[in-house]
């Protein structure tokens, strides 16, 4: 006589219950549990733990699906983001046509507004979002962004670009040759700014995730409260 468990035929014991999980469960429901976990805890090194636990998980043999996931955000992204920056900005800075287009973004205008300037920023921004997150290269996971909003790798990956652009085109007197605006210098900034800002997004996601430790674990240790 078969001893009864009070389930259903077929179904495993606590299988309806929360925390019982897919009946065949692989290494993404695992790192989806731990990725939620991290989200309950309180503790800066807590979270830490969790981190490192599930960039072990990442690297466990069965976990090839997973070799196109990124969402940590560490300092050697940012070294990335800004090599592939200077890769992709160096040819426009030898060039005079940058010049001309700088001159043409500014100078044209719907009423005071310098409509094709405007249009230029946003395309950089929607540019290197499209980039980072709709694109098949990487499945970049967007993890704790800036007021709970605003992904830090985006910002990260444009304020790099648009300091390497600024500085580079300071540095090799590209800002100051025919006496131009400072409009128009900010116009010349923009011009190298997308061509730095594409090379920032792929410099950052193509390698891959980083090693090292999340730029918001750094923050979150201890004594760098101020």
């Amino acid at each position: 006589m078969t001893e009864s468990n009070g389930l259903e035929p077929g179904t495993k014991k606590g299988a309806g219950s929360e925390n019982a999980g897919p009946e065949d469960p692989n290494i993404g429901d695992l790192i989806a549990k731990l990725e939620r976990l991290e989200s309950t805890v309180d503790e800066g090194h807590e979270r830490q733990k969790v981190r490192q636990t599930i960039a072990l998980v990442e690297r466990m043999p069965g976990s090839r699906a997973f070799t196109q996931r990124v969402s940590k955000y560490t300092t050697r992204d940012m070294a990335e983001a800004f090599v592939g920056a200077v890769l992709f900005s160096l040819p426009l800075l030898v060039e005079d046509g940058v010049f001309e287009i700088a001159d043409y973004l500014t100078s044209v205008t719907v009423g005071a507004i310098p409509a094709f300037f405007l249009a230029n920023v946003t395309f950089v921004v929607v540019l290197t979002a499209g980039m980072l997150y709709y694109t098949d290269f990487r499945d970049v996971q967007i993890h704790r962004p800036l007021f709970g909003i605003v992904p830090r790798r985006l910002v990260g990956v444009l304020v790099i670009s648009l300091l390497t652009a600024t500085i580079m085109m300071y540095m090799w007197g590209r800002l100051a040759a025919e006496d131009p605006t400072s409009f128009e210098t900010v116009g010349r900034i923009t011009v190298i700014w997308a061509a730095a800002a594409f090379g920032a997004a792929l410099g950052d996601i193509l390698p891959g995730e980083s090693t090292g430790t999340d730029v918001s674990e750094l923050l979150d240790r201890p004594g760098s409260e101020r």
